[in-house]
């Protein structure tokens, strides 16, 4: 699966997506993969505070539960409600599906972020060692 070339990705394995000052995060197909299927997600609530690089959440899969890091920090202000009851609709559409929204606080933050080519170099990487 092509990682889209207009998402963010951290070393984490989440991916960020930006319309104007919102920021929708997911987890990569890198990391749903690793996972295997999903079976429950944890996530912040709306009004909650995200900093970046520090955990917001986690994923549960029949495998493990691997904790969710925040690409950027801001206010989270919309949650993937359907993921509740759905929580394989990201292994599904790993990149399609999103977790959180948050309003950017620092948007400058996003330039630490890992490119497309960037984080497919890196997990080429991670899988030979």
């Amino acid at each position: 699966m092509p990682y889209p070339t207009e998402y963010r990705y951290t070393r984490e394995h989440e991916w960020i997506s930006v319309e104007g000052s919102i920021g929708s995060i997911g987890i990569t197909d890198y990391a749903q993969s690793s996972l295997g299927d999903i079976v429950y997600v944890d996530a912040p609530k709306v009004g909650d505070a995200v900093t970046a690089n520090a955990t917001f959440g986690s994923v549960e899969s029949v495998k493990a539960v691997s904790d969710l890091y925040s690409p950027a920090s801001g206010t989270v202000t919309a949650v993937n409600e359907e993921l509740k009851t759905a929580p394989d609709k990201i292994n599904q559409d790993p990149h399609g599906t999103w977790i959180i929204k948050v309003e950017l606080s620092n948007p400058a933050e996003l330039n630490s972020l890992l490119d497309a080519a960037a984080y497919e170099a890196f997990i080429a990487e991670e899988t030979e060692s």
